[in-house]
């Protein structure tokens, strides 16, 4: 097998040089992320005019922007950024007619962290978060006016474990309860008489009820649904009567959970720039499908997915649904398109990563791994450029290439097909690289994830040792040869991997990992504690009980810290507030305690993501030659 020219680690860890697309709601404006003195910031250009140059609307040189937000006045755009990875956002905004005026923060409240933002379309003109300002631990509902930063307190938290949203006139405030159930209630009247509408099995969190977003007319919410099948589904829950409805249902595929994971990533739901009325439904199996639910919708969805072969990410209209911009993820090769359903007009409005061949990136291709108790992992396989995806030979090594395991954060999250700068950078060293989604992992059924309640360090573990012994059955790895790879859960696995199964790995990296169970959830900010009822709690154990403890310190990794041998790299975020530094710096400690050498990289302005550009390539370059020395591969640094 002849491989690639090598390609420099910076290549692939630079951002990318535009992303994140919309277009204005009067459709005369494109805004997107690109670089400016090395960060992700937002941009601006006349959508009628390529020639003209964009304006870089934004200024942080800090960190990287990574989410922001189109108002219904095409003047102002809202950002979020947090400080340093401490997960505070704060919502700023931008004035798109003053290129002098500075961005003013319109929630200037030091330790708090606004979620959402919500854009009511009843409300013009303003923006409606939940803040902990008054109280940490405590979100209430604000209403904000955009121009003149005015904010209105719309409801005041009751408890810890409460959150809210407007339908039309009606407030609505959502509770859990100590046995994990949701319940949904409605405020009425000037004193905010609580009438309760529903409740929501608890059992089908982490991701169960999801989206959840109201209905135009303000007389219902649209949420996701396991009821009746195994499928997250669409529903209607009406707000009168608290009666359920199908609206929408895939019959093999979840609705598109990743943006309750990646908050940076658009609902699954497609909506009418102006009236909010439900287009279309975006669902992820091996690969995307969007189910349109409007026929003019249709049309455009028709004409939209003839413009790329990859799936379709962010989608934008104007408030005329005339004017579209839609991103395309593609393993190799995404790209951005612009088309005017009135005119027919279509043209290709940047390529994410044009330093690229596509010709050079090697192929992501969807397989489905069966675990020992018979259980269909969902799987990703890439191989570099030149090996054969349908099987043997791979090459002049007939025990196949070495390869490395990649395992995903959550664990209630999943991987999927599109490009993964991480992923073409081992490929392009050589190695094949193999993407599982085990037990646990979201998107693929309730069952499925399910199936990972009191098996971490267990069941989930055996998936990622079955997918690799599936991967040298088949001819691609090479036994002696194989790595993992992962951050937070992902790290976790990852440690778990070299503690519990110490022979099976050459080599190990993780970052921001669980090295302990019971710390690590003591740890969690106390706003959050009240969820883990439904996830942590209920998959792994509550630490407070003695005996669950014991459970959880039997399946942490710095209770068999000493079976460590595989070699091992940590990674760490000082500002880590999900998984605190002290989960790594004790792992590390252990081991130099025994002189067992293990390398360790913290970065003081990094939190639970490893996002500055310098900081990826650090990592990654140490990762590279700690691989390459460990699989025998090559790195570009020889």
């Amino acid at each position: 097998m002849a491989l690639p020219d090598l390609i420099a680690v910076e290549d692939f860890l630079r951002p990318p040089e535009r992303t994140a697309a919309t277009i204005s709601p009067d459709g005369s404006r494109l805004a997107f992320l690109a670089p400016w003195k090395t960060r992700l910031n937002v941009w601006v250009s006349d959508i009628d005019d390529p020639a003209a140059e964009p304006r870089c609307v934004t200024a942080d040189e800090t960190r990287p922007v990574q989410r922001y937000h189109w108002t219904d006045d095409p003047r102002w755009l809202l950002y979020l950024q947090d400080s340093g990875g401490d997960e505070n956002w704060h919502i700023f905004r931008i004035d798109l007619d003053d290129a002098d005026a500075p961005a003013v923060d319109l929630t200037p409240y030091p330790g708090a962290t606004a979620l959402g933002p919500e854009f009511p379309a009843d409300r013009p003109g303003k923006v409606v978060v939940q803040l902990n300002a008054r109280e940490a631990t405590r979100f209430d509902l604000y209403e904000i006016d955009i121009a003149t930063g005015e904010v209105t307190m719309l409801g005041e938290s009751p408890g810890v474990a409460s959150g809210w949203m407007l339908a039309g006139d009606s407030l609505l405030e959502s509770t859990l309860e100590d046995d994990g159930t949701a319940a949904l209630y409605r405020l009425d009247g000037p004193d905010g008489e609580r009438t309760q509408i529903t409740t929501f099995d608890g059992d089908a969190y982490p991701v169960g009820v999801y989206p959840f977003e109201s209905t135009p007319d303000g007389t219902g919410i649209w949420f996701g649904s396991y009821r009746g099948t195994d499928q997250l589904h669409l529903a209607r829950l009406d707000l009168a009567t608290g009666e359920e409805t199908e609206v929408d249902r895939h019959p093999s595929a979840d609705i598109d959970i990743r943006a309750q994971v990646f908050t940076s990533l658009p609902s699954p739901l497609i909506r009418h720039r102006r009236t909010g009325e439900l287009l279309g439904v975006q669902y992820l199996g091996e690969r995307q499908e969007i189910h349109a639910l409007d026929p003019r919708f249709a049309e455009v969805l028709a004409e939209l997915t003839s413009l790329h072969d990859g799936d379709i990410g962010t989608i934008s209209g104007d408030v005329d649904g005339r004017r579209w911009v839609v991103s395309f993820q593609h393993d190799r090769d995404p790209q951005t398109w612009f088309y005017d359903h009135t005119t027919g007009e279509r043209r290709l409005l940047f390529r994410s990563h044009p330093q690229h061949d596509p010709a050079d990136m090697a192929p992501k291709t969807p397989v489905t791994i069966p675990a020992r108790d018979g259980r269909a992992l969902p799987s990703y396989l890439t191989l570099p450029v030149g090996a054969d995806p349908a099987g043997l030979p791979l090459g002049a090594d007939p025990a196949g290439l070495p390869l490395v395991l990649m395992v995903h954060g959550g664990p209630w999250a999943r991987d999927w097909w599109g490009f993964d700068p991480s992923v073409q950078l081992w490929a392009n060293r050589g190695y094949a690289v193999l993407q599982t989604n085990f037990r646990g992992s979201a998107g693929f059924g309730r069952e499925h994830m399910e199936a990972a309640v009191g098996e971490l360090a267990g069941k989930m573990h055996d998936d990622l040792i079955d997918a690799v012994d599936w991967a040298v059955e088949q001819g691609y790895a090479d036994p002696d040869r194989v790595a993992i790879f992962g951050g937070s859960y992902g790290g976790y696995a990852t440690l778990v991997g070299v503690t519990f199964t110490p022979d099976r790995f050459a080599a190990a990296v993780e970052y921001v990992g669980i090295s302990n169970l019971a710390n690590f959830m003591r740890n969690v900010p106390e706003f959050a504690k009240p969820g883990l009822i439904n996830n942590w709690f209920r998959y792994v154990g509550d630490p407070a009980d003695p005996e669950q403890e014991k459970d959880m310190l039997a399946r942490s990794p710095i209770t068999r810290v000493d079976d460590i041998r595989t070699p091992l790299m940590v990674v760490q975020g000082a500002n880590d507030v999900r998984v605190v530094r002290a989960e790594s710096d004790n792992i590390v400690a252990s081991l130099r305690e025994r002189g067992v050498d293990v390398e360790y990289l913290v970065f003081d302005d990094e939190g639970h993501f490893i996002v500055n550009p310098e900081n990826l390539v650090t990592m990654f370059r140490a990762a590279d030659r700690f691989l390459a020395e460990h699989l025998g591969g090559r790195s570009y640094d020889g």
